[in-house]
């Protein structure tokens, strides 16, 4: 989801609800659940990469076979598929009702 790293959302997330902080790089700060380690939630600045604002991410296992699936069947790719500087590959496609997706698997 879009907001601002900051101790609120520390003790919202760890404080409150028991998740673990994973990971915490300025623009983006990942927390866990203690019961379900695959349950993260991740706060993210807006994203001035791209013009358009991806809703959710979506971690898959290989991007540039979900990248050509997407092409394949003429989705609507709105953001290209790009190594980043913070070590994902991605691409955003918009969903059939309108929603963006970034999809990501880390390099």
């Amino acid at each position: 989801m879009h907001g601002n790293s900051s101790p609120t959302s520390n003790r919202y997330y760890v404080g409150f609800l028991g998740f673990t902080e994973a990971m915490d790089m300025g623009r983006i700060v990942t927390f866990v659940s203690p019961t379900n380690p695959t349950a993260q939630v991740s706060i993210v600045a807006l994203d001035d990469s791209s013009d358009v604002q991806p809703v959710i991410t979506v971690e898959v296992g290989d991007v540039d076979t979900v990248h050509a699936e997407a092409v394949d069947r003429g989705l609507p790719i709105v953001y290209p598929l790009t190594d980043e500087s913070w070590g994902v590959r991605r691409f955003f496609v918009t969903d059939p009702n309108g929603a963006v997706l970034n999809v990501m698997s880390h390099r």
